[in-house]
């Protein structure tokens, strides 16, 4: 099963571009603040990113999670639009 995971912060014009793209062709995702989780952020940091959104679309495996910062379409279509997302 692939999920997807957009980590987020208020006021973000790029999170809420990524999370419009994802709601207006249904696909499911799970949306999560960093201002309000520490250890949330902390996994991003780990992860490289510094800012907001990253995108995580992930099969169960963490070897083989694809993951991105920004607003990007294109990896949105790719990896996760055409897949049953939950």
């Amino acid at each position: 099963m692939t999920t997807v995971t957009v980590y987020t912060k208020p006021n973000c014009q790029p999170c809420k571009a990524t999370k419009r793209w994802l709601d207006n062709r249904e696909i499911e995702y799970t949306s999560v603040d960093v201002t309000t989780s520490p250890a949330d952020l902390a996994a991003i940091k780990e992860l490289g990113y510094e800012g907001v959104p990253v995108t995580i679309v992930s099969n169960g495996d963490p070897e083989t999670d694809l993951h991105w910062h920004g607003f990007h379409p294109d990896n949105l279509a790719k990896y996760a639009g055409g897949k049953q997302a939950a």
